[in-house]
């Protein structure tokens, strides 16, 4: 790290965060993570290589960090402000994974690096999963505070949600040919739909 970017103000830290996780993102979507180097990251970000592993000593850190920010994005974006709370929730599940699965970022790592989007997003409980449970549960608990959701324990109503929602994506591929785009999304509705409403309520 230079003098300049020691002394550095916070904000100019996060710009330089953000420089970074920009050209790592570019390099996946480009070559796909193996053939991701930290060299190539930091030339695209226009820093020095010291800059990128003083913040992440690898590449495996860089772009288990770039997919936390970007599913972190989707689901923001992806969650609907109107209506009760079981139809926001469903509503932002589906896009969610519908957005997961056309997004070219994890597109690229489905591509070509399969077995490591296993392990980074898939293959275990890590800050994704972890951020999705949260956000999960909150709204279940919004849903049983205006009588949208079935009574249940909102944390493992949370943690089924994610696993139902990680298979659509996980092994859309592999259905496609029976059952894509928008009727996977009508699917996927109707079963988180018929998972979290309330007793008495179904048709």
């Amino acid at each position: 790290m230079t003098a300049s970017e020691e002394s550095a103000p916070d904000d100019a830290l996060a710009a330089t965060d953000l420089a970074i996780l920009d050209a790592a993102r570019a390099c996946v979507e480009e070559f796909g993570v193996r053939r991701t180097t930290l060299t190539e990251v930091a030339r695209r970000a226009g820093v020095s290589r010291p800059t990128v592993y003083r913040r992440w000593p690898d590449t495996g850190s860089l772009v288990a960090e770039l997919l936390v920010r970007e599913l972190r994005a989707i689901v923001a974006a992806a969650m609907p402000t109107t209506g009760n709370a079981r139809s926001r929730l469903v509503e932002g599940v589906v896009a969610g994974a519908a957005t997961v699965r056309s997004n070219p970022l994890f597109g690229k790592i489905f591509r070509t690096d399969t077995d490591l989007m296993l392990t980074y997003v898939f293959g275990r409980l890590g800050r994704n999963q972890r951020a999705l449970i949260d956000l999960f549960t909150e709204g279940i608990i919004q849903g049983h505070r205006d009588g949208s959701i079935r009574h249940g324990e909102p944390v493992q109503m949370a943690t089924m949600l994610l696993l139902i929602a990680q298979s659509a994506v996980q092994s859309a591929g592999t259905v496609a040919p029976l059952l894509a785009g928008a009727a996977l999304d009508a699917e996927l509705t109707r079963a988180i739909d018929g998972y979290l409403v309330p007793d008495g309520e179904h048709r």
